[in-house]
């Protein structure tokens, strides 16, 4: 049984905990997002997941002891390195480019001004840095004339990060 621990918010981080709790032998023991009412943690709840509330930073001691893997959906925290170091696997995020290029939270808006016409998102190890750690995965997508960023991230890049989040589990178990 693989013990994970989901740390996101909204559709992203909401629809990877439900990947996660249909898939045998996965366990999510904890769920951490940035507000109670957020649809993460309203999900967590009915599924009698426990929550936990994160600011800018998840520390050590936010981190229950037994996890396997740390996963980070549209998670816009630091993982200090002590939390890091206290999961078997480490802390796995989803960042919405081909790092390394266009990192930080606004990576989407930055590719679609530049004038991209492909784009993509890569599956990364966490590391002391933003949107600087070894990469696992990527996949590409293509920004159309008819795209915006809302129809770029909606449609294509963050149902593709959740694509990535499966492949990367059942790779794991």
């Amino acid at each position: 049984m693989i013990k994970v621990m989901i740390v996101g918010q909204k559709w992203l981080a909401e629809q990877l905990l439900k990947l996660c709790a249909s898939m045998e032998g996965i366990d999510v023991v904890m769920v951490s997002a940035p507000h109670i009412d957020d649809r993460t943690a309203v999900l967590a709840n009915n599924l009698l997941i426990p929550v936990m509330t994160h600011g800018k930073t998840l520390l050590a001691e936010d981190v229950p002891n037994g996890i396997d893997i740390m996963l980070m959906a549209h998670a816009h925290c630091f993982i200090n390195d002590d939390a890091r170091a206290k999961v078997k696997h480490g802390a796995v995020g989803y960042h919405p480019s081909l790092l390394p290029a266009y990192k930080g939270k606004t990576a989407i808006a930055d590719a679609f001004v530049a004038g991209e016409t492909l784009t993509g998102g890569s599956l990364y190890q966490l590391d002391d840095g933003w949107d600087t750690g070894l990469v696992i995965d990527q996949a590409s997508v293509t920004i159309s004339s008819d795209d915006t960023i809302k129809s770029l991230w909606q449609g294509k890049l963050a149902p593709l990060g959740l694509e990535l989040f499966e492949r990367y589990l059942k790779e794991m178990k």
